[in-house]
């Protein structure tokens, strides 16, 4: 979805042009850490680079800045918690936080992106919105079958977009079950350059298109951190319905059941375990080529293997050669099935390995890279947080 030596290079990169005399040295262990400058700085920020090697879009790059929001209070109670403890802080969730970007690919793929987490009331109450504009070059794919021969048609798209994605929770007594309603708004414009595609686009879906969407959502959250989390876990479920009398273009519906888990099995070792279930349905002959789901696996080019069924499970071993620095080792399998032939399943399987450098440690933020291989292809990530 995009992570130690490398890392805490690149961002050391970025600081040299910071007009700041913020210490990048932690106290505690005397390690390369933006925790101080994060909290302290007016403007203080993390800033993270974006290698994209992702299949689906090219060679490419970007950056994003991670602002957390915190009073005076809190800060003050979050550092003397990480002059106690080395992983002191990091189970204090921030009251805010914002998240702004940009990046682009060879291929032409280009993007503008922003987001904020908000909670008031202790964290019984949470909202959340990202949206962004940009233009995607992907190529998809159908499966064809003649008879006993099955052939997969790969078509080359061009969409522009401009998307909202909101979501507002409440917490459930005291409780770490949350409620809530989503909310998507988008839209969109596909283009093709296999011009038989484009006609059938063009005689089907329209010029531009309107995606609107609403639903809701169910929550568990235990995890101990919000970034990297060792132990703990988080189940969701989301159930999202398209319709042209909220203003949508398509009528389709699709449910959404995910969760991770975080295992200690040792001091050094933790297990982590991920999965995914989705189930799209279709009032419309025709909805948007990008619309139904698809297998999200590091490794896998996004929009690979879509189907009316999508099913993946992951696994990650973490080994922590310190509090700073960790390696691991991850591999998944996923699974796309169209509805209207049972025998039309697409398999996956990927792998990788990677490491992650603790670059905030009184917030528990890592950051580091992944390196994936499929059964088709291959692709490193810069990523924050677990991979999950």
């Amino acid at each position: 979805m995009n992570r130690q030596r490398q890392g805490a290079l690149l961002s050391t990169s970025v600081l040299l042009a910071f007009p700041s005399f913020a210490s990048f040295y932690d106290p505690i262990d005397g390690q390369f850490d933006m925790g101080h400058y994060i909290a302290e700085n007016a403007h203080g920020f993390l800033p993270i680079p974006i290698l994209i090697t992702e299949p689906a879009v090219g060679y490419g790059g970007g950056v994003a800045g991670l602002f957390l929001h915190e009073t005076e209070e809190e800060k003050n109670k979050r550092k003397q918690a990480a002059l106690e403890a080395i992983d002191g802080g990091a189970q204090l969730v921030p009251v805010a936080m914002t998240v702004a970007g940009a990046l682009g690919t060879e291929n032409g793929t280009w993007f503008v992106f922003g987001g904020h987490r908000h909670s008031w009331l202790n964290d019984r109450v949470r909202y959340i919105g990202v949206g962004g504009f940009g233009v995607a070059n992907l190529d998809l794919y159908k499966q064809l079958s003649f008879g006993p021969i099955q052939k997969d048609l790969r078509f080359g798209t061009t969409t522009s977009v401009a998307a909202l994605l909101q979501k507002v929770q409440v917490r459930i007594a005291d409780t770490p079950i949350m409620v809530g309603v989503k909310q998507l708004l988008a839209k969109s414009k596909v283009e093709s350059d296999n011009k038989f595609v484009e006609t059938i686009m063009e005689l089907t879906l329209g010029d531009e298109n309107l995606t609107s969407g609403l639903g809701l959502e169910l929550e568990y959250d235990t995890r101990d951190n919000l970034f990297f989390p060792t132990k703990g876990a988080r189940i969701s479920a989301d159930y999202m319905f398209y319709d042209d009398a909220i203003g949508s273009d398509y009528n389709y519906r699709n449910l959404n059941l995910e969760g991770e888990g975080f295992i200690p099995l040792a001091e050094k070792w933790t297990l982590g375990l991920a999965g995914n279930y989705q189930r799209f349905e279709q009032d419309d002959l025709f909805v948007s080529p990008t619309a139904k789901p698809y297998v999200s696996l590091r490794g896998v080019s996004s929009y690979r293997y879509q189907g009316d069924e999508i099913e993946t499970l992951q696994g990650q071993l973490t080994y922590s050669i310190t509090h700073r620095w960790k390696v691991s080792a991850f591999y998944g399998e996923g699974k796309a099935i169209q509805k209207e032939s049972a025998e039309k399943e697409n398999k996956v399987k990927a792998g990788g390995v990677g490491f992650r450098y603790q670059i905030a440690r009184r917030y528990g933020v890592h950051l580091g890279m992944d390196y994936a291989v499929s059964d088709e292809e291959s692709a490193i990530y810069v990523n924050v947080g677990s991979g999950f």
